[in-house]
């Protein structure tokens, strides 16, 4: 019976387990899970689009698909820095679209188990939307902020980047 109970919380512990891609922007460390990054690439040429929110650097074509390119450091409302040789975009599944997101650098994959996360205080929020903060996970010697890129963005600013990559 005991080699039951402990297959059971075995299981259960490894289910509450989840993986993060940590990354960076302006020297702070963020993660989001890693089921939702399809790719992380290096900075290609991107194509501007007009008429388009000023975090939308523009769109890639990425194997034959169309992928708008949303600049997080614009979005969080951070200063700009030129794109460097350690600058990435992590292309994300977003609502069953592909977006690709620039950052500063992409750190590493990281294993949690979900009772690391906790919640996130408001004041951390600044310029970065509420409701895009999963929390804030402790690790030894950094705290790494938890989002989820998916509720970043209104319904219509999802359905504008749809557009936008249907114009190439």
């Amino acid at each position: 019976m005991e080699e039951v109970t402990t297959a059971v919380h075995n299981e259960k512990a490894e289910q509450e387990r989840m993986q993060l891609v940590s990354f960076n922007l302006e020297n702070e460390e963020y993660g989001v899970e890693v089921l939702k990054v399809r790719e992380i690439i290096r900075m290609p040429n991107i194509t501007r689009v007009p008429n388009t929110p000023h975090y939308v650097e523009g769109v890639i074509n990425l194997r034959g698909k169309v992928i708008p390119i949303i600049s997080l450091r614009k979005r969080f409302n951070l200063d700009t820095a030129e794109a460097d040789s350690r600058t990435r975009i992590m292309v994300m599944d977003m609502s069953n679209n592909l977006t690709g997101f620039v950052v500063d650098s992409v750190a590493e994959v990281i294993r949690i188990s979900s009772d690391e996360i906790q919640p996130a205080p408001p004041v951390i929020s600044g310029n970065i939307d509420q409701e895009c903060l999963s929390g804030v996970i402790n690790r030894a010697d950094r705290l790494l902020v938890l989002l989820d890129l998916e509720k970043m963005f209104s319904p219509e600013e999802q359905e504008q980047f749809g557009r936008s990559a249907t114009l190439q």
